[in-house]
């Protein structure tokens, strides 16, 4: 009983350990330029999906409907198409809060032909972040393209009252300021993770891995950007470090500590294989920025992911070290990088990772996987190469912004580097 009620607190604090840490809220801006009496500048939240439209703005009507106010149901339903005329402004639905997901109102929406959702809070508070993350959702939703913000109740009721008026209310969406540009060239972090089992989330982000590299490395190549990745960490509670749980999900005497991929202590791989495989990809990343080659950071994972997941049970030391030997990067380096996961000491890669889990100034503490960090603001919207390469183009400064921001050279230059034998060497 005793280590059954060990092992449930050990999993709480391994998904919450940092739950109670500061959270950030980003926001843009909304004006409404008509009528005269709601015109002013508001503020609203950004979602966690969809496609902000960092660097640029939406200007559209707002309808609020007088069916499915809620958005949780298809507009087609009630006979209702938000889709503009030829040469009529984008619509922008209002809605209102509650029932259903964030993103089913969003699909609902975009479905039914709006340009954008404004969501009304039903309640006074201050603004949150719009996000959903239950698993089962259906699959399509992932397929969001247009932006969402959460406005405040209060700004929602003169909304709808202007509109029960008669008003046309005319807005203005501005992303423009949402990231700041403090210099020439753009910093971004990627919080990501090498296990390969935890479902959509995952595919997810090897899948961003995959799409993005070829501009990540055209970027890093020409000092636009500086792109460092990051890898989430917990600790072990003291009285649980020699826990059967603690010694199959940490490393270094329960100092960094990972979920198990399965959720089963009995079968596949353990919470510790995720952090070793961790650790390598930061020191080769590591090794790889000091020998002045960062971007095949990019390379390695993308090899790695292809040549030994997890179910094919190629998820260790050996499948890994031969795709570092294919990318030409030392690996006595990132062997003494890693140095040993079963000392009782501190690892001074991923001590630092922990540090760096806490948010400063502008940023929130990083708690999910995946976070995507520009320029010390968090990145809010979908993880796809579109919209996180529009969203990076938005952190440069307006006389600096790189021709490839501007040109179809990121999309056409697809590989810089080897690809660590991945499509040659099927034999391990």
């Amino acid at each position: 009983m005793k280590e059954a009620i060990g092992f449930l607190v050990f999993v709480w604090f391994l998904l919450c350990g940092f739950c109670v840490g500061r959270f950030v809220v980003e926001k843009n801006s909304l004006k409404v330029t008509s009528p005269n009496s709601l015109k002013n500048v508001y503020e609203c939240a950004i979602g966690d999906f969809g496609v902000p439209q960092y660097g640029g703005t939406l200007v559209g009507t707002v309808f609020y409907p007088k069916a499915n106010r809620k958005a949780c149901r298809s507009f087609g339903d009630f006979g209702i198409s938000f889709k503009s005329m030829p040469g009529g402004l984008p619509t922008v639905i209002l809605a209102d809060r509650g029932d259903c997901y964030f993103k089913l109102k969003v699909w609902n929406a975009q479905s039914g032909g709006a340009a954008a959702i404004l969501v009304a809070d039903d309640k006074i508070e201050p603004l949150i972040t719009m996000d959903d993350t239950p698993e089962d959702l259906p699959d399509y939703l992932q397929n969001i393209t247009i932006p969402e913000a959460l406005i405040s109740k209060s700004l929602g009721d003169s909304i709808k009252k202007a509109l029960s008026d008669g008003e046309i209310v005319s807005i203005n969406l501005d992303w423009r300021e949402a990231l700041p540009h403090p210099d020439e060239r753009v910093e971004y972090e990627f919080w990501t993770n090498s296990n390969d089992e935890c479902g959509p989330n995952c595919d997810n982000q090897i899948d961003f891995v995959k799409n993005f590299k070829g501009a990540a490395q055209v970027l890093e190549r020409k000092g636009y950007t500086r792109f460092t990745p990051h890898y989430i960490t917990w600790y072990c509670p003291e009285a649980f470090v020699l826990s059967k749980q603690c010694r199959a999900e940490c490393i270094n005497h329960g100092r960094y500590c990972a979920p198990d991929p399965e959720q089963d202590f009995s079968k596949g791989y353990d919470g510790r294989d995720v952090v070793v495989q961790n650790l390598r990809q930061a020191c080769f990343y590591k090794v790889a920025n000091e020998s002045g080659r960062p971007w095949l950071w990019w390379d390695y994972v993308t090899a790695f992911a292809i040549r030994c997941p997890m179910k094919e049970k190629k998820y260790n030391a050996e499948c890994a070290n031969q795709v570092i030997e294919s990318l030409g990067v030392d690996l006595k380096k990132i062997e003494k990088c890693i140095g040993d996961p079963t000392a009782d000491e501190e690892n001074a890669v991923l001590k630092a990772e922990q540090d760096l889990q806490i948010g400063k100034g502008t940023r929130g503490d990083v708690t999910i996987l995946p976070t995507l960090i520009i320029n010390n603001r968090q990145y809010r919207g979908k993880l796809a190469k579109g919209a996180v390469l529009k969203a990076i183009c938005a952190g440069f400064q307006g006389t600096t912004k790189p021709a490839v921001c501007l040109t179809e050279e990121v999309e056409t230059n697809e590989s810089l580097e080897s690809d660590g034998g991945c499509c040659q060497d099927k034999s391990f």
